[in-house]
């Protein structure tokens, strides 16, 4: 009996170590992200979000913060060509794809915790106050409907 629990404890212990061992993920390049197709730019993002699962709450918080920082560092047009390039992208989606990717943002905040939501929520609010009036007002602006799309709310 005492072999069997040293050997469930080896066992378990073998299979967490990984876990115990992880790193949070490495910070994206924003300019070259950007250039990823979609596809890449998914499957990097799953990569991503399976080691800041593995990462603690503290970890995750500074990848975060990380990233923030990393992205500020970049002039107002870079950033402005950045917010381009994801918009183009964002309309070159199929309307399943995009409810998708909506699905998995709310999926994502259904996973943190109470204190990681609001954490999110005013580094949110810190970065935008540290963009231009400009940008901010790009960022509020509603996105153009497809022609291809039906206008929201629209019967057929």
């Amino acid at each position: 009996m005492l072999v069997r629990l040293r050997t469930l404890a080896l066992a378990a212990l073998a299979l967490a170590a990984p876990m115990l061992n992880a790193a949070p993920p490495e910070l994206p390049d924003p300019a070259a992200w950007s250039r990823l197709s979609p596809e890449q730019q998914a499957a990097r993002r799953a990569e991503i979000r399976a080691q800041l699962r593995a990462a603690t709450p503290a970890e995750r918080q500074a990848f975060r913060e990380a990233l923030r920082q990393r992205l500020e560092t970049l002039s107002p047009a870079q950033r402005e060509q950045l917010i381009e390039a994801q918009r183009e992208r964002w309309q070159a989606l199929t309307p399943t794809q995009r409810e998708r990717l909506a699905q998995e943002r709310r999926e994502r905040i259904r996973e943190m915790n109470p204190e990681e939501r609001r954490d999110i929520l005013r580094q949110r609010r810190e970065m935008l106050d540290k963009l231009s009036p400009e940008e901010r007002a790009a960022l509020r602006a509603p996105l153009p409907v497809r022609p291809s799309a039906p206008a929201a709310g629209a019967s057929r």
